[in-house]
């Protein structure tokens, strides 16, 4: 995904002389060529996460559109109080894009463990979420996420699905299960698993790359008793946005996430999914206990 992110991020600074792209050396090698052709819309800040930000709110109230891109944590929980003050305050819109996902880097230890990041976006007003569950998805998303005007979070993952699956965002039924079938809302990067997971169960699964804004009349569409869902970040995220939506009607709703203990040891990102419970073993067994009284 990165790599992909990294040539169409190049190609917007062609062909767009309002995109600027800010750096806090993180993939700035990837840049070098991009950074020689336009030295004057390229900014690498070095080690300095908020300054980034607060240089890419800058740029904004200039006229700009910013693509501000670091790993996760470093983006958002560590510059969280200027993207609050310095873009949101500001009426300052940019695209923020991040690499890592929730423990991609994982033998990097706990500073590069992102999981809250979507979490955090929910305390702000407006922003478009995405996170992409393959690489071919990307291009088109950034694309979109550039033209537009408003502030946006563009997820990358090392982790993905056999396939892309295109579109805006609004849930899009991958398996249909029948009448009165359990509904799975996948979103990005755990849709495979979340298949595995499924399979000859009476669970319909849907997917979207876009949390925010949540595909809450597609959900309403969908949905019957039982909702099931699985996001790649921390678990429970979207549960407010579930239940508001599905408020006037009775419904059982079971989260699966990254859950909130710490793992303290390092492993890899297939080790901490499996930890977190969100392979697809991890995620039968939550799927069947929650519907075992209508599997009896």
């Amino acid at each position: 995904m990165r790599d992909r992110f990294v040539d169409t991020t190049t190609a917007l600074l062609a062909e767009d002389p309002r995109t600027a792209l800010v750096l806090a050396d993180i993939s700035a090698s990837a840049f070098a060529p991009a950074a020689e052709r336009h030295p004057d819309r390229v900014l690498n800040v070095g080690i300095r996460e908020q300054l980034m930000v607060g240089v890419a709110g800058g740029l904004a109230l200039t006229g700009l559109r910013p693509i501000v891109h670091t790993y996760a944590p470093f983006l958002v929980e560590r510059a969280y109080e200027q993207i609050k003050l310095d873009l949101d305050h500001q009426d300052a819109s940019a695209v923020l894009v991040s690499v890592g996902a929730s423990y991609d880097r994982a033998e990097a230890g706990r500073t590069h463990l992102g999981p809250a990041d979507v979490a955090l976006f929910d305390t702000l007003s407006g922003w478009t979420v995405h996170a992409p569950g393959h690489p071919d998805e990307v291009p088109a998303l950034l694309r979109a996420m550039v033209a537009a005007e408003g502030s946006a979070y563009l997820r990358l993952s090392t982790l993905h699905n056999a396939e892309p699956h295109g579109g805006d965002g609004a849930l899009v039924v991958v398996r249909d299960a029948g009448p009165g079938a359990a509904l799975l809302v996948a979103v990005g990067p755990v849709l495979d698993a979340a298949l595995d997971a499924t399979s000859g169960l009476p669970v319909s699964v849907a997917y979207t790359h876009r949390p925010r804004p949540f595909d809450t009349a597609g959900l309403r569409a969908l949905a019957d008793r039982e909702v099931i869902l699985v996001e790649p970040y921390l678990a429970g995220t979207s549960t407010r946005v579930v239940a508001a939506a599905l408020a006037d009607r009775p419904h059982r709703l079971l989260a699966l996430g990254v859950r909130r203990e710490e793992w303290r040891r390092y492993g890899s990102a297939t080790d901490h999914a499996r930890w977190h419970g969100l392979d697809a073993n991890g995620l039968r067994r939550s799927i069947t206990d929650f519907l075992a009284p209508a599997l009896v």
